[in-house]
């Protein structure tokens, strides 16, 4: 087997791995990767499109997803004040609980010296850059790490949006972030 072959298994393998005990806290895979997301992403970037673009998934099985976790108690439902008809999602305390718990493949790297962290780090981001080129797809970025976010001792601003953001969202995934 080629290497080329060999890293997408691993990567497939680590990926499955470390969903699987989703399914035993009653979440299947999918909705777990929808709270993981929810949780790290910023207020602008929570609507179920962005989610499915993101996570690449439909929309059905997104939309599938917040259903369930609304009903669970993960997730509370916000309606735009600007727009009725835009939505989006926010974690509740019980959602927050699900994200910060420990998860098997942060667990493993917890032991990792730095440099091969690093070395890992680099090297999957440049395989992710390569991938998001060849499929015309948005780099949802960090905000403090978009030509539009500009630093205040307060947090930031975003001058796409015309928005401050608060100290937390500067380090949050963006759907609107363009690199520097």
């Amino acid at each position: 087997m080629n290497q080329d072959l060999q890293i997408r298994e691993l990567i497939n393998r680590l990926a499955r791995i470390d969903a699987a005990p989703a399914w035993s806290g009653g979440l299947n895979p999918a909705q777990r990767a929808v709270l993981d997301y929810i949780g790290r992403a910023n207020r602008f970037s929570r609507s179920p499109s962005h989610v499915a673009e993101y996570l690449g998934i439909t929309r059905g099985t997104v939309s599938q997803s917040f259903k369930s976790l609304v009903q669970k108690g993960y997730v509370s439902e916000r309606r735009s004040t600007h727009d009725k008809r835009a939505i989006s999602f926010d974690l509740t305390a019980k959602g927050r609980e699900i994200t910060s718990a420990g998860n098997p493949l942060s667990d493993v790297l917890a032991d990792f010296v730095p440099e091969l962290k690093g070395a890992l780090l680099a090297s999957l981001r440049a395989v992710l850059g390569e991938m998001l080129v060849a499929n015309s797809a948005r780099p949802f970025g960090i905000c403090a790490s978009c030509r539009h976010h500009e630093a205040r001792p307060d947090g930031g601003y975003c001058q796409l949006l015309s928005e401050p953001l608060s100290p937390a969202e500067t380090g949050q995934i963006c759907f609107e972030q363009v690199g520097r």
